[in-house]
Formats: C-alpha cells, sequence, structure tokens
C-alpha cells in the first residue's frame, strides 16, 4: 500500500465564524421582484415592481406590495403573480435577485 504525506500536516484552527457564515448563506430564502407589467397607448410597454417576497428552502413564499397594504403567505412565489395581475391588460413575473456569495457580522457584535 502505497500512502502520500499531507502537504500541510499542522491541523486548520475550526473557524466558528465561518461555520456560522456558511450556515446563513446555506439557508437563507431567496429575494425576488413581483413585477407588473402594463401595455401603455402607444404600443410600448411598461413595467414597475409591486411586491418584494422571500422564497424559503421548504418552498412557500412570503411577500408584500410595495406599499405594505397587502402581505402574502404563498406555498409558492409564483402565486404571487396571480395577484398582481388581476387588473386587464396587466401581466405579472418575478424577477430573482442574485443570491449573496458573502456574509458579514453586525458591527455592534453578538447580543
Amino acid at each position: 500500500m502505497v500512502t502520500v504525506s499531507p502537504d500541510h500536516t499542522a491541523p486548520e484552527p475550526f473557524d466558528f465564524d465561518q461555520e456560522v457564515r456558511a450556515l446563513v448563506l446555506g439557508t437563507a430564502p431567496r429575494l425576488f421582484a413581483g413585477v407588473q407589467e402594463f401595455a401603455l397607448e402607444n404600443g410600448w410597454r411598461d413595467a414597475e415592481v409591486a411586491a418584494w417576497g422571500m422564497a424559503y428552502q421548504d418552498g412557500h413564499a412570503d411577500v408584500t406590495s410595495v406599499d405594505g397594504r397587502r402581505r402574502f403567505s404563498l406555498p409558492s412565489p409564483d402565486r404571487a403573480t396571480r395577484h398582481f395581475a388581476l387588473l386587464e391588460g396587466v401581466t405579472a413575473r418575478l424577477v430573482w435577485l442574485a443570491p449573496p456569495r458573502a456574509a458579514a457580522f453586525d458591527p455592534a457584535g453578538a447580543a
């Protein structure tokens, strides 16, 4: 049997903060916007952000309208489009924000 010695024999110190950051990034909800699109009289289209939402690992989503008047807890993010495409000539879609790649601790520290 052939064995190979590791290049770095000193044990790596356990970085608890790094583990916590990885936990946070691995379980963070995905953020999205609910966007309403509508036709203008001149043939052009326009859009506005109608709501912001968070999609969780289990598939459900919490959505809040931009004006804060409507809040939904939905079985899936796609259900949000139904609530924002009720008016004639209005369609809705989700726009996903890119997932964060880093996490930082609050400078105030732990409570």
